[in-house]
């Protein structure tokens, strides 16, 4: 992006729509995403590649996101990516917080999260570190597994969170029908996960 682009006014939104939550603790619930472009993670497993890259023409005001936002009847908003930690989400949160709507957002937790988010899904992955400080935060972790050792990865990082962070354990999706019978087993033996499934590609939603 051009270093004359204030993002304390704007930021670079890949796309924005109003659907339901399909994963994790608020999987069914109404919510406007916005999906803001720029990640320096790179999954190989992104079903959203196109997400990495930010471009110039992406750059919206927050007043511009603000007002699409109320125009849906649902008073949350979610904040994904790409990687959308990687900017300072401060002036996005206030004015979105006057108008009573409850912010979320998922982040891997390579970067300091900056703004005073209602709800934070902390989804680590294994090629980049998560921030110490992040794992503090989390009002939900959910580790997507890619392949069963990921479940070991998982136990581990359970142990950084606060003691009523919410844990699931997600297959990733080209795996599913091989993984999520391994996951089903681990959380019955480790009652403390909840399986959590991507519910919008089930019945085809964004």
């Amino acid at each position: 992006m051009s270093k004359e682009l204030n993002l304390t006014v704007g930021l670079p939104v890949m796309e924005s729509f109003y659907t339901l939550q399909g994963e994790g603790f608020h999987t069914g619930k109404a919510a406007f995403f916005i999906r803001l472009a720029g990640c320096d993670v790179g999954c190989h497993w992104c079903d959203v590649k196109e997400s990495w890259t930010a471009q110039d023409s992406q750059f919206q005001e927050i007043s511009q996101i603000t007002e699409k936002v109320l125009a849906v009847p649902s008073k949350t908003a979610v904040i994904t990516g790409g990687e959308p930690a990687m900017y300072n989400l401060s002036a996005l949160v206030d004015s979105l917080h006057k108008s009573n709507i409850s912010v979320h957002i998922e982040t891997s937790g390579v970067h300091p999260i900056i703004g005073d988010l209602d709800w934070i899904t902390l989804s680590p992955k294994k090629f980049k570190d998560c921030l110490p400080e992040n794992f503090s935060k989390a009002n939900e972790l959910k580790i997507v597994i890619f392949h069963p050792a990921d479940l070991e990865w998982a136990e581990k990082l359970a142990q950084n969170v606060k003691k009523d962070c919410k844990l699931y354990l997600q297959p990733e999706w080209g795996k599913a029908d091989k993984i999520t019978p391994l996951i089903i087993n681990h959380i019955q033996s480790n009652p403390k996960w909840r399986l959590s499934l991507q519910t919008h590609k089930y019945i085809n939603i964004p």
